[in-house]
Parts: structure tokens; sequence; C-alpha cells
């Protein structure tokens, strides 16, 4: 879904009518809580050995935000103890790389021209998927469901309306899920059997988690990294950022 067509329409004129009205509702989104569900999920377990595969899946009108927001913050996680005859894989441990229909330059928001490092043809399998929002395809739905089926795959996270994305792929349906404040009511609209949640910077359910958008796509990379290598190496890796917000927390 093109994020730009939505606000252009008629459907949020009255909610940008006001500047300042505008604003609050930022603001109120930006301090929301998290699903305090999400605190009864499992740890998750790195590899005994090699890093930890992470996938971004991209299309036309990608939101840069989406995906470079939690790429950052996953490529920021230094491992304390490693050892020095493995390299690098021991401190670095996530292994980032964007996938595609093909390998032809793929043009995100404000221009942003990106190569793909794969097609979805030919990419590792990854254990954590990535989908920001995008004008997306068939060809991406098939492929969100062959990953999310797979015993490989710990997660398939959405951000903004990628939330769109997984539930095309069927992934969401009758599950909690939640997107951009904005977008909400149409994807409650034009999905019935998702139960989406409002007031949320992301919701976690099983393998699935959808962040509201933007920057909470940053807090929902800072729980996977706290559900992977713990509290402290997350607080850690946010501190490096000088990310401040705590909303990643559950």
């Amino acid at each position: 879904m093109k994020r730009r067509e939505f606000l252009k329409g008629s459907a949020v004129a009255g909610i940008t009518a006001s500047a300042g009205g505008f604003v609050a509702l930022l603001r109120s989104a930006g301090s929301a809580a998290r699903d305090n569900s999400a605190a009864a999920l499992p740890k998750l377990t790195p590899p005994a050995e090699g890093m930890i595969p992470v996938a971004f899946p991209i299309s036309e009108d990608v939101q840069v935000i989406d995906f470079g927001g939690p790429w950052e913050v996953l490529q920021d996680v230094m491992l304390k103890g490693g050892h020095s005859d493995k390299g690098m894989d021991h401190r670095m441990p996530f292994e980032l790389f964007t996938v595609a229909e093909s390998m032809e330059v793929v043009i995100g928001t404000g221009g942003l021209k990106i190569v793909p490092d794969y097609t979805f043809a030919n990419a590792p399998a990854p254990k954590v998927i990535v989908v920001a929002a995008q004008q997306g395809s068939k060809v991406l739905h098939t492929w969100l469901k062959k990953v999310a089926a797979s015993s490989e795959t710990d997660l398939v996270a959405s951000v903004c309306t990628g939330a769109f994305q997984l539930a095309e792929a069927g992934l969401l349906s009758g599950k909690p899920a939640t997107t951009h404040h904005l977008f909400q009511t149409a994807l409650k609209k034009s999905y019935p059997d998702i139960d989406v949640k409002t007031g949320l910077r992301f919701v976690e359910t099983g393998k699935i988690a959808t962040a509201g958008g933007l920057t909470s796509g940053m807090d929902l990379a800072l729980r996977i990294v706290d559900r992977y290598y713990g509290r402290a190496v997350a607080k850690q890796t946010a501190e490096y950022m000088e990310y401040q917000s705590t909303s990643w927390i559950v």
C-alpha cells in the first residue's frame, strides 16, 4: 500500500486538517505501550555457530526508515567475548541482506536507489524477515508463505504498512497485529479476521511480529535483540545508537 496516495485521499482529510491535532496524535502513538502479552514469549535461540541471517524484502516505494531503522539496530549489535581466530562473526551476530524479485535497482521513498543482494529465488534461508512498507507483489507473498512455514525461520516481522504484505500472504489471519495508526482502520476493513490492535508500538504472537510505523520498527528490532541475546546486549545497542526510547522493553 502506498502511504502517500492514502494520505492524499479523503479518508484522512479530517485527521490532517489540524496540524496541532496531528502532532498530538503522533505524540500519543510515540508514547504508546507495548503488547504486554509478549512478555510470555520464549527467548529466541541463536545458532551454535555462524550468524543469524536476516532478510529485508524490498520492492518499489519501500519506506527507507522502515527497513533502515531495524537494519541499523541489528548491524550495531556487538557481542562481548568473541574469539579473534574466528573473525567478527562471533561479535556482530546478524547477517543482513536485501531480497527482491530481480537484481534490478529498487527505488525507495525519497528516490533512494537500492541494489538488492539476492532475489527470492536464490536468497539464503533467513531466520528473521523484516518487511517494510512497500508496494509488494504476489511473488513476495508466495515467498513469505514459504519462509514462514520453514522450521528454520524464527520470526517474520513487519513495520508500518508492511503488515498489509503479511496479511496478503495469510500470515496474520486470526492473529493480533498492528500497523501505522493512520492505516489501522484500513487493515481491519481489508482483513476482518485480523485482531487489529491500537495504541501499541508492536505486537508479537508466535513467529509473527508487527510494528506500528516508522521509528517503532527500531523498538521491535531491539526487542528481537533482547529475545536472542538478552536485555543487557539490547540496552548496550540502544546506548551506542543514542536511542533513548524504552518502548522495546517488555
